[in-house]
This record gives C-alpha cells, structure tokens and sequence, in this order.
C-alpha cells in the first residue's frame, strides 16, 4: 500500500497526510449528515459553536476568527438571528459595535445536532469494530489531538 520509507512498509509523511485529509473530509461530510435537519449551514454551525465554546464575541472579531469578511459574518449572523439562536446586545466599551451571544435555543440547536454526530458515530464504531480495532481508532485520536494541539 505504501512505498518504502525508513523501515520496510513504512509510509511517508506525504501519504499519510493525504490519505488522512482524503478520510476526514469523508468523515465530515458524513458527520454532516447524520445531524437533524437544524437549517444551518457549515458557516453557521461554525459560528454557533465558537460563542457556545468562547463566550460572547463581536462581528468583526468573528470574522477575524473564521477567516471571513466582516460583511459576509454580518450574514451569517443575519441568518443565526433570524431563527433565534443568537442575540445581539450593545457593546459595554463601543456603542458603535454590539456583541453577539448564543441564546438558549442556540444552545439547545447546538446540542441536538452534536449529539447526532456523536450517535451516529458511536452506533458506526459500535457495529463495525472490535475492541483491538477500537483502542487503535482511541490511540489515532490521541495522536491526532497532539497534531491539532501543535499548531495551535
């Protein structure tokens, strides 16, 4: 499956990383599935989860945050807004700016669409493989995780 590198059978950092991108993105579209019907798009489902993890944020640092311009942020709040997720109160330190928060429906959206995700990928992991299988998937994770913790 992989050429030779280091030790006999030993992938490269190349492969890996490109059979690794090839399965996440897989898996993500799937994940993306599995959640119930909450109208919100990847942009927003983004957003949402970042004031549910950070706190309270204002457009232009969102924007910031999520490599967008703050016009296109202006409407992905829009929509959030619309169906009642976020709210947007004055800023305590700029009156000319207002600071979006997560509502409590926002929270419950939120919720009711990570706990789909992780449903559907317990009942997979579950149904598909063993305990050995399962503590390799919990080792790739660890492994993953110090990846992700590295670039941060």
């Amino acid at each position: 499956m992989y050429e030779e590198s280091g030790r006999p059978g030993d992938p490269t950092a190349e492969q890996v990383a490109g059979d690794l991108t090839a399965v996440v993105r897989k898996l993500v579209r799937r994940l993306r599935t599995a959640s119930p019907d909450s109208r919100l798009t990847p942009s927003q489902r983004s957003v949402l989860s970042r004031l549910d993890g950070e706190g309270p944020s204002t457009t232009a640092a969102l924007a910031r945050a999520e490599y967008v311009r703050p016009q296109s942020m202006r409407l992905t709040l829009g929509g959030l807004e619309e169906q009642g997720l976020i709210e947007r109160t004055p800023d305590p330190d700029d009156g000319r700016q207002s600071v979006v928060s997560v509502t409590d429906t926002g929270r419950d959206t939120l919720a009711a669409v990570r706990a789909a995700k992780q449903g559907w990928l317990s009942e997979a992991i579950a149904a598909e493989l063993d305990g050995a299988e399962r503590r390799t998937l919990a080792d790739a994770a660890a492994l993953l995780r110090r990846l992700v913790e590295r670039s941060e």
